[in-house]
């Protein structure tokens, strides 16, 4: 029997700023994992992937509360170390978005969402095919506030997107 569970699935089929899922992390697990796959945009112009989380009251947590660190590996420029320690959410989560059929994907882990004594912590990376270039990011970040985090917002730089997949999953670690 596999470790992991599918909490949610949810497709965009509309044209969305952002889409959140919430009522997903649970004391039933303490890793989570989230795919995101085939964000296609509105417009011709590539746009990042964030995540924000959403606490317990269902409000989206936008306080400059995040640190991330993320290393953007493109084909067309030097690597470069994106970082920052007010940040409003993690940067790259899902990577970049564009047109259709370019395309993109991602795998993030979530740490202790529901742990109110311990901080949050993300792991995440992504590959995307945007503006006929490839761009990869590995990130880490982590969430200075304590809370009880129960969901979280996906939500895009500066256009909406019509298309894509986001899945959610439990973590179950036997010992």
């Amino acid at each position: 029997m596999s470790n992991l569970r599918l909490i949610n699935e949810t497709e965009i089929t509309s044209s969305v700023a952002s889409v959140n899922i919430t009522d997903v992390f649970t004391t039933d697990f303490d890793i989570y994992k989230i795919t995101t796959n085939d964000i296609s945009t509105v417009g011709t112009v590539a746009i990042n992937i964030n995540l924000r989380f959403i606490n317990s009251s269902g409000s989206v947590i936008s306080s400059s509360d995040y640190d991330y660190a993320v290393l953007r590996c493109a084909s067309s420029v030097a690597f470069s170390e994106l970082k920052s320690t007010t940040a409003t959410n993690f940067t790259y989560f899902g990577g970049k978005a564009d047109q259709s059929a370019e395309t993109n994907g991602s795998v993030g882990y979530i740490f202790n969402p529901t742990n109110t004594s311990s901080y949050t912590f993300g792991l995440y990376q992504n590959s995307t095919f945007a503006n006929s270039t490839n761009e990869n990011h590995k990130g880490i970040g982590v969430l200075t506030s304590t809370a009880n985090i129960t969901g979280f917002q996906i939500y895009f730089d500066n256009q909406n997107v019509n298309s894509g997949f986001i899945r959610t999953y439990g973590l179950r670690v036997d010992s």
